[in-house]
């Protein structure tokens, strides 16, 4: 049986501890995947402040303490070949990770996506 929708969520680790900051299941992989990327701008741009264009649907966010890691969720939401890329994974039935790392405090902020729902993922 086929698998209908994809899923999205962000994560955060500690390294002991581990919290979904929110997700979503959609239709399609390009929705996982532009969810995804308005996820990584808003918090690369938010730095921990609310954001005036926030949806039910946006993760919480988060405060990074370096430049580091909203540096990478900008890079990889603007560039085009890591898009591309993104897209092909999901459509071969990979799924999609991205993690970035504040070393300053010890965080991970995982972004993922599969071929699925949420529930798959629990």
């Amino acid at each position: 049986m086929r698998t209908r929708g994809y899923a999205a969520e962000v994560t955060l680790s500690d390294g002991h501890r581990f919290a979904s900051l929110g997700g979503v299941t959609v239709r399609n992989r390009r929705l996982a995947l532009l969810w995804l990327r308005r996820q990584a701008l808003r918090l690369a741009n938010g730095h921990g402040s609310a954001v005036q264009d926030e949806s039910p649907a946006d993760v919480r966010p988060v405060r990074f303490h370096g430049s580091d890691a909203p540096e990478r969720l900008r890079f990889w939401a603007t560039d085009h070949r890591g898009q591309d890329d993104a897209i092909r994974a999901l459509e071969a039935g990979f799924p999609l990770l991205l993690t970035v790392v504040d070393p300053a405090v010890g965080l991970s902020l995982t972004l993922a996506g599969w071929r699925g729902s949420l529930a798959d993922h629990l």
